[in-house]
């Protein structure tokens, strides 16, 4: 039978402990995209026009909330776990009686609350500057949530196999951050070159943020099914390769 008060426990005490330092953890983030909107916006709002009738910021705010939420998804898995590896403390998680999934469940659990938290809070800024209709909430969610899910579930694999800070902060910058910046956030991947764009739909990113702006805007540079399809696949990819991980043990029990 799955433990639920144990999950329970464990997921409450991550969402306590990203909320201890709220500041940090929310405030933060949505300050960074506060600052994305005043340039952008202010720059190039009157001067590109991505879709017919989609001026520019309209099309920025989307992609500003996802990739903040699709970040802070991992921040918060990655720094938890690799803290406790590092303080010693992980031998409780170890011995209490969790399984491999419950453990999984209740870290990306955790992840998602904090991205969709710091999505929604972001959100809430960009209204300050323009109002966006949704489109369809339930693609939105969808894809805030799964989104939230695969890189929760990348951060927990980074931890796992960091040896100290320097490779977390490696993988952030190096793989996550690129991904999220080259995934069109800030642009139509149609407005690229042919092989560019090939490239470009290699990301998996592109995909969360390109189906999280079609429920924003109702308007996509792929097929919205495709998109989730694929990323729900990745989904599935990436947190068996954690599970399996996970249940290795390795750098967890020395």
């Amino acid at each position: 039978m799955i433990n639920l008060r144990g999950m329970y426990t464990l997921f409450s005490k991550e969402v306590w402990r990203f909320l201890k330092v709220a500041i940090q953890t929310i405030v933060t983030p949505v300050i960074t995209i506060l600052l994305y909107l005043l340039v952008f916006a202010s720059v190039l709002s009157e001067h590109v026009e991505i879709y017919d009738g989609v001026g520019y910021t309209l099309f920025l705010v989307p992609g500003l909330v996802m990739m903040s939420v699709i970040q802070n998804a991992f921040a918060n898995n990655s720094s938890s776990l690799f803290q406790s590896k590092l303080n010693g403390n992980i031998v409780f998680m170890l011995l209490a009686p969790l399984s491999n999934l419950e453990v999984f469940i209740a870290y990306t659990c955790a992840a998602i609350v904090r991205g969709v938290l710091v999505g929604i809070s972001a959100f809430l800024i960009c209204v300050f500057f323009i109002t966006p209709d949704i489109y369809n909430i339930w693609i939105l969610l969808f894809f805030a949530f799964i989104g939230s899910g695969v890189l929760g579930s990348l951060g927990l694999l980074s931890a796992i196999w960091a040896d100290k800070w320097d490779h977390i902060a490696a993988f952030q910058n190096f793989v996550v951050l690129p991904l999220a910046f080259l995934s069109g956030s800030f642009y139509s991947i149609k407005s690229l070159p042919g092989f560019w764009q090939k490239v470009s739909m290699l990301n998996p990113l592109f995909y969360m943020i390109d189906g999280f702006r079609y429920g924003f805007l109702g308007v996509s540079d792929h097929a919205v099914m495709v998109s989730a399809v694929i990323v729900s696949a990745f989904f599935i990819l990436v947190s068996t390769l954690t599970l399996v991980t996970l249940q290795k043990g390795c750098k967890l029990r020395y």
